[in-house]
């Protein structure tokens, strides 16, 4: 029976590890050469995993075998990572990239850093057979991690973190690749995100962590609004933390006068935090000053988790969705070419979070109601007034079917029609500007039945926090948003010929030359194209979740 030893393991491709041992993985050691291999047998053995599966968003667990014996048998049995001198350069460069797993985010303690380095300077065999199985689990685990999203976020909430992780992440090929690679410090560098919004986050991400071990920043005392003109030690401690995060843009004489010239520097602030900039110390702001540097430390965390388990790559030209900032922006090789607000979905129609490519672009779009707003709010309507839908221009046919005639919905006894019933129609809402989806609708097919559109109501634009949607974006740049779309290469679009083609109110479909990529995250903490630095609400009250998943407990607000 091998040696029975427990590795504290955060599952790579698990919800949880069994850590009663199954029966070993038998290791003969006939024709040996390597002297580390009698002490390597005993280690070489078997863990039953659950594995995580999804199937029709789904959990399930599907229970598997993992045996150490399995990798290292390509190697005839023999250590990976040391030889009976002790540890190798390979061994060396993967326990400094688990050392500075967190500069990616990530914690160097759930790769079994501290094991390791208790081992590291034993010459003794089973030392160095127990340090090379601690290797190779925890260089799985960190390269799963790293690359594809911590998995056991599944475990808090399947649907909501449903792509982090991969339960077909291989962990055999994983160890293979790593021993093929010529240079590990370049095969490192290349599993997380390269893009720049998640680069940019591991910059601050260090400043942060600087701040933190300088000890962080003093908490402003409670109190009364603070405006230009006041004076007291509650301003002298506003200036301070101003300075601290790099927000103070004047020199001060006397810190315990908020003199107008200081407005700058806290509507700066405030405009970071997602607030209204209008240079006033008052409660929101207060609470924003008062997050402590290790809080902010962790939703920067927080969100460089989120970029792992999406698309690594964004491509050269692509649209980016923060349903958190309720903002869009279109990049084209680095270069941000729009930026402009953007609605999402309500508390209870929450925008998805995922990526597609928008194939097309529809003008003067009909918009046919989905069966679920029928049954919330049309059918409820048409009860208190016959003529909902015709005041509405919104006809009604007796099915989906393309050769179903046209109903009057004057006529109908609505009292007597139920909710079921109302899903079978079609109502269907013509274009025009009384459409809801406005003018355009941009088109990516998907199984959450998301796309986004113009909107007959612009003036939602100019609230602060923008959830009025049943889970579709509404953007208040259409047209330029077409530009963007449509214009690839020598093909060239301008907003004169798409204002042509919506005045001329019939209904036309343009397909994109080349798809555009669209990414819909959901970021509370990003950098900027200034450089800064910005914390937004958690809309949806996703980061208490996702916190909780990876510091144990620990409440980010």
């Amino acid at each position: 029976m091998g040696r029975r030893h427990q590795f504290f393991l955060i599952p790579v491709l698990a919800v949880f590890i069994v850590m009663a041992m199954i029966s070993p993985c038998q290791a003969t050691t006939d024709n040996v050469t390597d002297p580390l291999a009698p002490a390597m047998a005993e280690y070489l053995e078997c863990y039953s995993l659950d594995l995580v599966s999804f199937k029709d968003q789904q959990l399930s667990s599907v229970p598997r075998n993992l045996c150490l014996l399995d990798i290292y048998q390509k190697n005839g049995r023999s250590s990976l990572w040391v030889s009976s001198r002790g540890p190798s350069k390979s061994a060396v460069e993967i326990l400094e990239t688990l050392k500075n797993s967190d500069t990616e985010g990530l914690s160097p303690t759930d790769y079994g850093v501290n094991e390791m380095m208790a081992l590291w300077g034993s010459l003794a065999p089973d030392k160095l057979a127990q340090l090379d199985t601690l290797i190779t689990i925890n260089l799985i685990k960190y390269v799963h991690d790293i690359s594809r999203g911590q998995i056991k976020l599944r475990d808090i909430d399947p649907l909501l973190f449903a792509e982090a992780g991969d339960a077909d992440f291989d962990p055999l090929a994983t160890v293979d690749k790593v021993l093929a690679a010529k240079n590990l410090s370049v095969f490192f560098a290349e599993l997380p995100p390269s893009h720049s919004h998640y680069t940019d986050l591991k910059k601050s991400l260090k400043i942060y962590h600087e701040l933190v071990q300088r000890g962080g920043w003093n908490q402003i005392p409670q109190g009364e609004f603070i405006r230009p003109g006041d004076r007291g030690d509650r301003v002298t401690a506003v200036v301070k933390r101003l300075d601290v995060t790099g927000d103070l843009m004047v020199s001060v004489t006397d810190d315990s006068l908020y003199v107008y010239s200081l407005m700058p520097s806290l509507k700066q602030f405030q405009t970071r935090h997602g607030l209204n900039a209008d240079g006033v110390v008052g409660p929101e702001t207060l609470a924003a000053m008062n997050i402590s540097a290790d809080e902010a430390v962790r939703k920067i965390m927080i969100n460089m988790a989120r970029w792992r388990w999406q698309a690594h790559s964004l491509g050269e030209k692509y649209i980016l969705v923060n349903i958190a900032s309720f903002n869009l922006s279109g990049f084209d090789h680095g270069e941000m070419k729009l930026n402009f607000p953007v609605i999402v979905g309500k508390q209870q129609n929450q925008t998805p979070v995922f990526s597609d490519r928008v194939q097309y672009v529809t003008f003067n779009p009909f918009w046919n109601i989905p069966p679920s707003i029928a049954q919330d709010e049309e059918l409820l309507g048409l009860r208190n007034d016959p003529l909902h839908l015709v005041k509405r221009h919104i006809r009604l046919f007796p099915s989906w079917k393309a050769d179903a005639v046209e109903m009057d919905s004057t006529t109908m006894d609505w009292a007597t029609i139920s909710k079921s019933q109302i899903s079978l129609f079609k109502l269907r809402q013509d274009p025009g500007p009384w459409n809801a989806l406005g003018d355009v609708k941009f088109i990516f097919p998907n199984k959450y039945e998301v796309y986004m559109h113009a909107t007959s109501n612009p003036q939602l634009f100019q609230r602060k926090q923008r959830d009025f949607s049943h889970g579709c974006i509404r953007v208040s740049d259409p047209l330029g948003l077409a530009k963007f779309i449509l214009s690839h290469g020598e093909i060239s679009w301008d907003r004169g010929e798409i204002e042509e083609i919506i005045q001329q109110g019939e209904t036309k479909v343009v397909v994109a030359e080349t798809p555009v990529p669209v990414h819909i995250t959901y970021q509370t903490t990003w950098v900027g194209g200034d450089g800064l630095v910005y914390f937004s609400s958690d809309l949806y009250d996703r980061d208490k979740k996702l916190g909780q998943a990876l510091f144990s407990g620990d409440v980010v607000n």
